[in-house]
């Protein structure tokens, strides 16, 4: 009987203190901020800077917009565009980048860039693949 009551005791500590807990939910929230203002799209990958004019083929231009890349691409799915990764810092560009807010050139043009050409697909979130990789 004695070991009995220990163990109504205990049963009702346990549940006491499991009642008692508060209770915690995971949050988790991300604030990336304002999409970056660059003339010619920014890359792929923090610190999302300006990208110079080169790096993306046309098929990231609407209109002379650039559609995104990273956390605010918004392109169709499962798109996958030329890029030049020539122009990229990892693989050795030391040239100019534009500035955030810098106006493109006029003699730019972005979405009708018949000279271009890219040696990589790229998703919008860094991802290399598509039909060329």
């Amino acid at each position: 009987m004695h070991v009995a009551k220990i163990l109504a005791a205990t049963t009702v500590a346990v549940f006491s203190f499991a009642v008692a807990a508060p209770k915690t939910q995971a949050q988790i929230s991300v604030n990336i901020g304002p999409v970056p203002s660059c003339p010619y799209g920014y890359y792929e990958a923090p610190p999302y800077n300006c990208a110079p004019y080169g790096y993306y083929g046309p098929e990231w231009f609407t209109s002379g917009v650039f559609i995104g890349a990273g956390p605010w691409f918004h392109g169709p799915e499962h798109f996958y565009g030329h890029v030049d990764n020539h122009y990229h810092p990892e693989h050795g560009y030391h040239g100019p980048y534009p500035a955030r807010g810098e106006a493109p050139r006029p003699e730019y043009h972005v979405d009708h860039n018949e000279n271009f050409h890219g040696n990589e697909m790229r998703d919008g979130h860094g991802h290399v693949g598509g039909e060329h990789h």
